[in-house]
Protein backbone atom coordinates (compact mmCIF):
# COMPACT_ATOMS: atom_id res chain seq x y z
CA UNK A 1 0.00 0.00 0.00
CA UNK A 2 1.58 3.04 -0.79
CA UNK A 3 4.05 2.20 -2.67
CA UNK A 4 4.98 5.05 -4.63
CA UNK A 5 5.06 8.17 -1.67
CA UNK A 6 8.61 8.32 -0.19
CA UNK A 7 8.15 8.40 3.52
CA UNK A 8 10.95 11.01 4.05
CA UNK A 9 9.16 13.31 1.13
CA UNK A 10 6.02 13.59 4.00
CA UNK A 11 5.41 16.30 6.21
CA UNK A 12 3.13 15.51 9.24
CA UNK A 13 1.15 17.87 10.69
CA UNK A 14 -1.39 19.13 13.54
CA UNK A 15 -2.97 21.89 14.82
CA UNK A 16 -4.58 22.87 17.76
CA UNK A 17 -7.35 25.42 17.68
CA UNK A 18 -9.55 26.86 20.49
CA UNK A 19 -12.17 29.86 20.51
CA UNK A 20 -11.12 33.66 19.74
CA UNK A 21 -12.40 34.59 23.05
CA UNK A 22 -12.83 33.31 26.45
CA UNK A 23 -16.53 32.78 26.16
CA UNK A 24 -19.05 34.36 24.85
CA UNK A 25 -19.76 37.18 26.39
CA UNK A 26 -16.20 38.72 24.81
CA UNK A 27 -17.69 38.59 21.42
CA UNK A 28 -18.87 42.01 20.45
CA UNK A 29 -22.58 42.60 19.26
CA UNK A 30 -22.08 41.56 15.73
CA UNK A 31 -20.24 38.09 16.11
CA UNK A 32 -22.24 37.12 18.97
CA UNK A 33 -25.22 37.18 16.34
CA UNK A 34 -23.59 36.00 14.03
CA UNK A 35 -22.24 32.70 16.36
CA UNK A 36 -26.25 32.49 17.78
CA UNK A 37 -26.98 31.85 13.64
CA UNK A 38 -24.21 29.49 13.69
CA UNK A 39 -25.32 27.36 16.84
CA UNK A 40 -28.93 27.77 17.32
CA UNK A 41 -29.48 24.30 15.09
CA UNK A 42 -26.61 22.85 16.69
CA UNK A 43 -28.45 22.84 20.45
CA UNK A 44 -30.15 20.09 21.94
CA UNK A 45 -31.24 18.83 25.51
CA UNK A 46 -31.75 22.24 26.41
CA UNK A 47 -28.52 23.70 24.91
CA UNK A 48 -28.08 27.51 24.12
CA UNK A 49 -25.38 28.90 21.62
CA UNK A 50 -23.60 30.85 24.76
CA UNK A 51 -22.87 27.40 25.71
CA UNK A 52 -21.95 25.63 22.86
CA UNK A 53 -19.41 28.69 22.01
CA UNK A 54 -16.49 26.76 23.62
CA UNK A 55 -16.90 24.76 20.69
CA UNK A 56 -16.51 27.51 17.95
CA UNK A 57 -12.38 26.90 18.18
CA UNK A 58 -13.31 23.87 15.40
CA UNK A 59 -14.35 26.86 13.12
CA UNK A 60 -12.15 28.71 11.76
CA UNK A 61 -14.02 31.52 11.44
CA UNK A 62 -14.76 31.65 15.17
CA UNK A 63 -11.51 30.13 16.20
CA UNK A 64 -7.79 30.88 16.09
CA UNK A 65 -5.12 28.26 15.79
CA UNK A 66 -2.58 28.19 18.94
CA UNK A 67 -0.07 25.82 17.82
CA UNK A 68 0.78 23.72 14.70
CA UNK A 69 3.43 20.49 14.92
CA UNK A 70 5.38 19.51 12.15
CA UNK A 71 7.65 16.21 11.84
CA UNK A 72 9.36 14.51 9.24
CA UNK A 73 11.23 10.86 8.96
CA UNK A 74 14.87 10.68 7.80
CA UNK A 75 17.32 8.00 8.05
CA UNK A 76 19.22 7.62 10.78
CA UNK A 77 23.14 7.42 9.63
CA UNK A 78 22.45 6.54 6.18
CA UNK A 79 21.25 3.15 7.42
CA UNK A 80 17.32 1.73 6.61
CA UNK A 81 16.58 2.80 10.26
CA UNK A 82 14.02 6.07 10.66
CA UNK A 83 14.26 8.48 13.54
CA UNK A 84 11.54 11.51 13.63
CA UNK A 85 12.11 15.28 14.03
CA UNK A 86 9.40 17.93 15.58
CA UNK A 87 8.91 20.96 15.66
CA UNK A 88 6.35 23.37 17.03
CA UNK A 89 5.22 26.70 15.71
CA UNK A 90 2.90 28.09 19.18
CA UNK A 91 1.90 31.58 20.20
CA UNK A 92 -0.61 33.38 21.19
CA UNK A 93 -0.14 35.60 18.50
CA UNK A 94 -1.51 34.31 15.46
CA UNK A 95 -0.13 35.90 12.56
CA UNK A 96 2.98 35.25 14.54
CA UNK A 97 2.46 31.03 14.26
CA UNK A 98 1.56 30.82 10.89
CA UNK A 99 4.46 32.95 9.35
CA UNK A 100 6.90 31.04 11.15
CA UNK A 101 4.67 27.47 10.18
CA UNK A 102 4.71 29.34 6.69
CA UNK A 103 8.31 29.60 7.06
CA UNK A 104 9.39 25.97 8.15
CA UNK A 105 6.79 24.39 5.30
CA UNK A 106 8.77 26.48 2.52
CA UNK A 107 11.96 25.42 3.69
CA UNK A 108 11.40 21.96 3.53
CA UNK A 109 10.02 21.91 -0.17
CA UNK A 110 13.26 23.62 -0.87
CA UNK A 111 14.86 19.99 0.33
CA UNK A 112 12.18 17.79 -0.77
CA UNK A 113 11.11 18.50 -4.38
CA UNK A 114 8.04 16.11 -3.89
CA UNK A 115 7.22 17.27 -0.41
CA UNK A 116 4.09 16.27 0.58
CA UNK A 117 1.44 17.29 3.69
CA UNK A 118 -0.26 14.97 5.34
CA UNK A 119 -2.94 15.05 8.90
CA UNK A 120 -5.58 13.08 10.02
CA UNK A 121 -8.91 14.48 8.17
CA UNK A 122 -6.41 17.02 7.30
CA UNK A 123 -8.26 17.45 3.99
CA UNK A 124 -11.78 18.65 6.24
CA UNK A 125 -9.97 19.84 8.95
CA UNK A 126 -6.55 21.13 9.02
CA UNK A 127 -5.09 22.31 5.99
CA UNK A 128 -8.28 24.50 4.69
CA UNK A 129 -8.35 25.98 8.45
CA UNK A 130 -4.86 27.08 7.80
CA UNK A 131 -5.31 28.21 5.08
CA UNK A 132 -8.62 29.81 6.22
CA UNK A 133 -6.50 31.44 8.79
CA UNK A 134 -4.08 32.64 6.88
CA UNK A 135 -5.76 35.06 5.06
CA UNK A 136 -7.94 36.08 7.88
CA UNK A 137 -4.43 37.22 9.22
CA UNK A 138 -3.51 39.04 5.90
CA UNK A 139 -1.26 36.44 5.14
CA UNK A 140 -0.10 34.34 1.77
CA UNK A 141 -1.31 31.22 1.65
CA UNK A 142 1.48 29.01 0.68
CA UNK A 143 1.42 27.42 -2.70
CA UNK A 144 1.68 23.68 -0.85
CA UNK A 145 -2.09 24.56 0.49
CA UNK A 146 -3.52 25.95 -2.58
CA UNK A 147 -6.47 23.88 -4.29
CA UNK A 148 -7.77 26.25 -6.59
CA UNK A 149 -7.72 25.24 -10.01
CA UNK A 150 -6.31 21.90 -9.03
CA UNK A 151 -7.90 18.40 -9.23
CA UNK A 152 -7.81 16.58 -6.03
CA UNK A 153 -4.83 14.33 -7.22
CA UNK A 154 -2.81 17.33 -8.18
CA UNK A 155 -2.72 18.52 -4.53
CA UNK A 156 0.43 17.78 -1.98
CA UNK A 157 -2.35 16.27 0.65
CA UNK A 158 -2.57 12.91 2.18
CA UNK A 159 -5.26 12.08 4.65
CA UNK A 160 -4.76 9.56 6.99
CA UNK A 161 -8.39 9.05 7.56
CA UNK A 162 -9.24 9.26 4.05
CA UNK A 163 -6.77 6.74 3.27
CA UNK A 164 -8.63 4.06 6.19
CA UNK A 165 -11.53 4.85 4.40
CA UNK A 166 -11.01 2.99 0.69
CA UNK A 167 -13.47 5.23 -0.90
CA UNK A 168 -16.18 4.64 2.10
CA UNK A 169 -17.50 8.14 3.43
CA UNK A 170 -20.29 7.02 5.75
CA UNK A 171 -17.75 7.27 9.38
CA UNK A 172 -15.31 9.15 10.83
CA UNK A 173 -12.22 7.10 12.04
CA UNK A 174 -10.38 8.32 14.87
CA UNK A 175 -6.28 8.83 15.25
CA UNK A 176 -7.00 7.43 18.78
CA UNK A 177 -9.11 4.43 17.72
CA UNK A 178 -6.58 3.61 14.53
CA UNK A 179 -3.51 3.85 16.84
CA UNK A 180 -5.07 1.45 19.10
CA UNK A 181 -6.21 -1.21 16.46
CA UNK A 182 -2.76 -1.27 14.63
CA UNK A 183 -1.08 -1.77 17.97
CA UNK A 184 1.01 1.66 17.14
CA UNK A 185 2.31 2.92 21.08
CA UNK A 186 0.16 5.67 22.72
CA UNK A 187 1.23 7.47 25.83
CA UNK A 188 -1.17 8.46 28.41
CA UNK A 189 -1.91 12.43 28.03
CA UNK A 190 -3.25 14.13 30.75
CA UNK A 191 -5.69 16.42 27.76
CA UNK A 192 -7.38 15.41 24.94
CA UNK A 193 -8.97 17.33 22.35
CA UNK A 194 -11.87 18.29 24.22
CA UNK A 195 -9.66 19.89 26.94
CA UNK A 196 -7.13 22.38 24.88
CA UNK A 197 -9.06 25.56 24.93
CA UNK A 198 -9.47 24.87 28.66
CA UNK A 199 -5.78 24.88 29.03
CA UNK A 200 -4.98 27.69 26.78
CA UNK A 201 -7.43 30.40 28.45
CA UNK A 202 -7.60 29.44 32.13
CA UNK A 203 -4.33 27.56 32.75
CA UNK A 204 -2.71 29.77 29.82
CA UNK A 205 -0.19 26.49 28.85
CA UNK A 206 0.93 26.66 25.25
CA UNK A 207 3.69 24.54 26.08
CA UNK A 208 1.45 21.65 27.73
CA UNK A 209 -0.85 22.41 24.32
CA UNK A 210 2.14 21.37 21.82
CA UNK A 211 3.32 18.43 23.87
CA UNK A 212 -0.22 17.24 23.41
CA UNK A 213 -0.03 17.99 19.22
CA UNK A 214 3.94 16.73 19.12
CA UNK A 215 2.31 13.44 19.99
CA UNK A 216 -0.42 13.48 17.40
CA UNK A 217 2.23 14.32 14.58
CA UNK A 218 3.87 11.32 15.77
CA UNK A 219 0.82 9.02 15.93
CA UNK A 220 0.11 10.31 12.47
CA UNK A 221 3.82 9.24 11.15
CA UNK A 222 3.12 5.86 12.87
CA UNK A 223 0.31 5.03 11.38
CA UNK A 224 1.46 5.95 7.34
CA UNK A 225 4.34 3.65 8.59
CA UNK A 226 1.87 0.30 8.91
CA UNK A 227 -0.08 1.74 6.09
CA UNK A 228 3.11 0.94 4.31
CA UNK A 229 3.87 -2.07 5.92
CA UNK A 230 7.04 -0.30 7.40
CA UNK A 231 8.62 -0.66 11.30
CA UNK A 232 8.04 1.95 13.65
CA UNK A 233 10.02 4.79 14.72
CA UNK A 234 11.58 3.90 18.12
CA UNK A 235 10.96 6.31 20.99
CA UNK A 236 14.61 6.69 21.42
CA UNK A 237 14.67 7.90 17.65
CA UNK A 238 12.23 10.54 17.94
CA UNK A 239 13.50 14.55 18.60
CA UNK A 240 10.93 16.68 19.94
CA UNK A 241 11.21 20.20 20.26
CA UNK A 242 8.73 20.32 23.55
Amino acid sequence: MLEHIKIEDVLFLDIETVPQHPDFSHLDETMQKLWEHKATPMCKDGQTPEILYERAGIYAEFGKIVCISLGFAYRLNDSKQLAFRIKSCFDDDEKKLLTAFSETIKRFAMQRANMLLCAHNGKEFDFPYIARRMLLNGLVVPTSLETAGKKPWETSFIDTMELWRFGDYKNYTSLKLLTHIFNIPSPKDDIDGSKVAEVYWKEKNLPRIARYCEKDVLAIAQLMLRYKGMELIDDENVNASV
